[in-house]
């Protein structure tokens, strides 16, 4: 099973829902940047569940703690641990799926593949390991905030409701005014009705996160494998319950002609630009100075109250089942911070891997 990822920058994401605890192990993060378990905590805060209505009401306090890789306030280049101890599992929730898979879960794919199966809240398939996402996230945030590199992620559509702010400003100030993270104030309100609608008839609804990286330097990439979009749609397609991924005008591409689209040269305060925007900040697989702009298309939440039919795998018959529980009506609002943070952890990578952060240590 494969539970890591990044070559220079890399993380190692382990627990599950319903064990003793979730986290990560940061290997490759150089010597000497400043770090404290509150710049994890912060984001962290950002995921955590039981924070508005539109959330799961499981209560988790998330309250991360570093086991290594920091001394006297720095980074010391070893691993960084961070874990985060379950407190509130309820288990006795999903005593009735042991042999019966619920719709559109990994459920029945693990059971095949693995048959030692912890299905208690997904076990280590449940979106509570975007934890160790997160973790990896913040360190790597830090890093790149070194060099003047920010990353933002919003909620922009939920259901058939779109945000149509555009200024990322505003965007900024926004996203922390409202429990959907959107970015648009008035659509942020038609989101939320959307969202408790669902929840009270027993269902959920899907949406799209866009998130924007900006200050990233021309050259971080490969031309041809380990390319820049390549490693993003990788990345932020392993967050469960993404289902699309695009980067700039994405599937809107099939619909135009080269010379609409095209991203034409300039030079704007001495500097070369683009006069657009449309491959989002990535040509031939590597960055070009632009903001990165990529947007992932997140499914309805599968758990739902509402009676599904399923199989026994035991008795080999149909069965209905009524999933329990808490779950969140809508994922968007907490996947952000998972968006940014698995955008952070590749861009800090390639940052490493092509010569603009040193590997070792950050005075040098």
């Amino acid at each position: 099973m494969s539970n890591s990822i990044g070559e220079k920058f890399r993380i190692t994401s382990f627990g599950a829902s319903h064990g003793p605890t979730v986290g990560a192990i940061v290997d490759g993060c150089p010597a000497n940047l400043e770090l404290s378990a509150e710049d994890i905590q912060k984001e962290l805060d950002k995921r955590k569940p039981g924070t508005s209505s539109v959330t799961t009401p499981r209560k988790e306090s998330d309250e991360v703690q570093i086991l290594s890789g920091i001394f006297e306030g720095k980074t010391d280049g070893t691993p960084i641990a961070g874990v985060v101890f379950n407190k509130n599992q309820h288990s006795k929730d999903y005593s009735m799926f042991k042999n019966t898979p619920r719709p559109s879960h990994g459920d029945y794919a693990w059971m095949m593949k693995y048959g030692n199966y912890d299905y208690n809240g997904g076990g280590r398939g449940s979106g509570r390991v975007t934890i160790g996402h997160v973790i990896g996230g913040a360190i790597a945030k830090k890093l790149l905030k070194t060099q003047g590199i920010e990353i933002i992620s919003h909620v922009t559509q939920i259901g058939n409701v779109k945000a149509e702010n555009k200024d990322l400003t505003s965007i900024k100030e926004n996203i922390e005014k409202n429990p959907v993270r959107c970015g648009d104030l008035k659509a942020a309100k038609e989101m939320e009705e959307l969202i408790l609608a669902k929840k009270e008839e027993g269902d959920s609804v899907g949406g799209i996160v866009e998130t924007i990286a900006t200050g990233v330097p021309a050259g971080l990439g490969e031309p041809v494998f380990e390319r820049l979009d390549g490693d993003l749609a990788k990345v932020l397609m392993n967050i469960g319950a993404v289902k699309g991924v695009e980067i700039g005008l994405g599937f809107d591409v099939a619909t135009h002609s080269g010379s609409e689209i095209n991203d034409e040269f300039q030079i704007e305060n001495e500097k070369i630009t683009t006069k657009t925007n449309n491959s989002g900040g990535i040509i031939g697989g590597m960055s070009n100075g632009m903001p990165i702009i990529s947007r992932i298309a997140v499914k309805p939440t599968p758990s739902i109250s509402k009676c599904q039919d399923s199989v026994n795998l035991e008795k080999l018959e149909n069965e209905k089942i009524e999933i329990k529980g808490r779950h969140d009506p809508c994922i968007c609002p907490r996947l952000t911070v998972v968006a940014e943070a698995s955008t952070a952890i590749v861009l800090a990578d390639h940052m490493i891997r092509s010569g603009f952060i040193h590997p070792t240590n950050l005075d040098y």
